[in-house]
């Protein structure tokens, strides 16, 4: 067998061979905007590879890669992997000591970064002594320039060692908003795995065009937009961030079919009524939505404005994507992530330990499911069973088999002895007219123990108050799972995969509400 069919770095292979002047990639993180084709990313990515190993990195070091969205970003991830190298994927939202914990933990020889990604970046690194410091422009004192680097090595097709079973293929850390982040060990059988399926069951075709706006180091941009359009031949749009302006322009400019965003996003591309009325989205097809509150009326709102197809997303960086759009092609309701996927076992474990066919805590078996969590015994033992993953979400199953998220196992809780699923609130609040997001956390409450209080925020010139929000919430919702308190901010405090940050959610409520207990 040839060595490149089981490594994941030669994924994009084939399209390569078979597309080799088609555009791959564009670029707009730099003017002019950078074009990359499919045979210069392959070449490239091989170049990559020769470049480390001539440095002297090896199969099974690890090297750490922080970057915002830029192509090179792609070709470093899957060209390390040619090598056998492991990249970790670096969330640049993240403060220097958990950074310095990653280095540590992952046990580093390297690292190619973008030294303006991130203030501190530089220093943290250098204070590692690593074997290997690479560095895009502006290249540090003492670091190499990678594009130097790149082009002092041979010009030929690179020779991959065979992929062992179970080989680790890239190690990306949780976001670790509930602590210290985890390493999570991923195959290259298993990425594979997930790349031919979905195009088996679900196939790209290579006149599709992908717009990337989040996080290229989250896993769910590689999974959802770059690996399947780059496996098919067919092409990404590379935005350096979330702009609702610049999103929106680009959707129209470079005539994407599709794209993929939390729902944040969405509602700030809606605010933008003006320039939506303008511009036109012939090719437009499919707009994913996840990671957060979704609602209904949000939905359809998305619909008629792009009129595409919108698709609820359920993803997890443990397990890839087990729900999807059902294979006949059934409608999926509102507010469902979908049915199992093919070749992918589900069950939900009640809280007794025993599956429950309707609710319960979602578990998911398949080929993407990571091998184990880094320097984490006692992870593996309390999240892995035979094979299984122990998600944390709570799901429900309607009597047609489609799937809802309910939310976290750890962001439940008990008010008053009623179990409550902010998720379930979140929802509630986003249908009022004038909420354009919003975060429901526990606070403490002197006669149910816990109670929801939020965070919102709201459409320009709103008259919404507190007392108007709440009144709504107790017309159309539980009276027992109304906020209690509901704060009206500018903007939600967002992670650096563009999920809301709860704990920091939490801290600024309890703020809040110390404030204006100050100030009475």
């Amino acid at each position: 067998m040839n060595p490149r069919d089981t490594n994941l770095g030669y994924f994009n292979r084939r399209s390569a061979e078979t597309y080799p002047d088609k555009t791959a990639l564009i670029d707009l993180s730099r003017k002019p905007d950078r074009l990359i084709t499919h045979g210069e990313l392959n070449q490239r990515m091989d170049l990559v590879a020769a470049t480390l190993n001539a440095l002297g990195m090896a199969a099974g070091d690890r090297l750490l890669l922080a970057m915002s969205n830029r192509f090179e970003f792609i070709e470093i991830f899957f060209g390390s992997m040619r090598a056998g190298i492991i990249p970790i994927p670096l969330n640049i939202k993240l403060g220097a000591e958990t950074i310095e914990f990653i280095i540590k933990d992952s046990g580093c020889r390297g690292a190619v970064i973008e030294p303006g990604c991130h203030p501190q970046l530089v220093d943290v690194v250098e204070s590692h002594n690593l074997d290997t410091n690479i560095a895009v422009e502006p290249v540090p004192t003492g670091w190499l320039n990678y594009n130097e680097a790149l082009s002092k090595a041979e010009q030929k097709p690179f020779s991959p060692n065979p992929i062992q079973s179970e080989q680790i293929a890239f190690l990306p850390y949780t976001s670790g908003s509930t602590g210290r982040p985890k390493g999570v060990l991923l195959t290259h059988e298993g990425m594979l795995w997930g790349i031919r399926t979905a195009q088996q069951y679900w196939p790209c075709k290579p006149t599709e065009r992908t717009l990337v706006a989040g996080p290229l180091f989250h896993k769910n941009a590689m999974r959802v937009s770059i690996k399947p359009k780059l496996y098919a031949g067919a092409s990404a749009v590379i935005l350096p961030r979330f702009e609702p302006r610049v999103m929106l322009q680009a959707l129209a400019d470079y005539e994407c079919t599709d794209t993929g965003g939390v729902p944040a996003m969405y509602r700030m591309m809606l605010a933008e009524e003006e320039l939506l009325e303008e511009l036109k989205f012939p090719r437009l097809e499919c707009l994913e939505m996840g990671s957060a509150v979704v609602g209904a009326e949000l939905l359809n709102a998305v619909e008629r404005a792009f009129s595409a197809d919108v698709e609820e997303a359920y993803g997890l960086t443990e397990g890839g994507g087990p729900l999807r759009s059902p294979l006949d092609g059934s409608p999926v309701p509102r507010g469902s992530c979908g049915v199992p996927a093919p070749e992918v076992a589900v069950k939900m474990v009640g809280e007794n330990g025993l599956e429950n066919d309707s609710h319960g805590e979602f578990w998911v078996k398949s080929p993407a499911v990571l091998t184990g969590y880094n320097n984490r015994p006692d992870l593996n033992e309390e999240r892995l069973t035979d094979g299984w993953l122990h998600t944390g979400d709570i799901f429900r199953k309607d009597e047609d088999g489609f799937y809802f998220f309910m939310g976290r196992i750890d962001d439940q809780f008990s008010c008053g002895g009623e179990n409550i699923y902010p998720k379930e609130v979140e929802l509630l609040l986003v249908q009022h007219p004038d909420i354009i997001d919003a975060v429901v956390m526990p606070i403490a409450h002197d006669v149910k123990g816990l109670a929801p209080a939020a965070l919102v925020t709201v459409r320009t010139g709103s008259k919404s108050s507190e007392n108007s929000i709440k009144a709504f919430t107790l017309e159309h919702g539980a009276a027992y799972a109304h906020p209690r308190r509901i704060f009206i901010i500018d903007a939600l405090p967002i992670g650096g995969t563009g999920k809301v940050d709860r704990p920091t959610a939490k801290k600024m409520i309890e703020e809040m509400m110390e404030d204006s207990i100050g100030a009475d």
